[in-house]
């Protein structure tokens, strides 16, 4: 039986980089890589999700899919949490 890295299953099953299915697979990875920030950056200030949505005027529910995974999430919503929310500064970088 042959060992196959990470890659080599990735291009299989998700495709090349720059196939729309691959990039799509990246987006979803992004988008759940940000709901851990999120988390993480809550956890740290010590405030539950129910504390967390009142302060950005959102239901607990929006605030735990969120964090579950981050699609869905306006840039307006994002600067609410992160500022409003947490203190902080959202810093975005495109590539291009």
């Amino acid at each position: 039986m042959e060992t196959k890295s990470w890659k080599e299953i990735k291009d299989a099953v998700y495709g090349v980089q720059g196939t729309e299915r691959r990039e799509e697979l990246q987006r979803d990875f992004e988008s759940f890589k940000i709901g851990l920030m999120l988390k993480k950056a809550r956890e740290e200030k010590n405030l539950t999700q129910s504390q967390l949505a009142e302060i950005v005027d959102k239901k607990r529910e929006y605030i735990s899919r969120i964090e579950n995974n981050g699609n869905n999430l306006t840039l307006k919503t994002l600067f609410d949490i992160v500022e409003k929310g947490l203190g902080g500064k959202v810093k975005i970088q495109i590539e291009l």
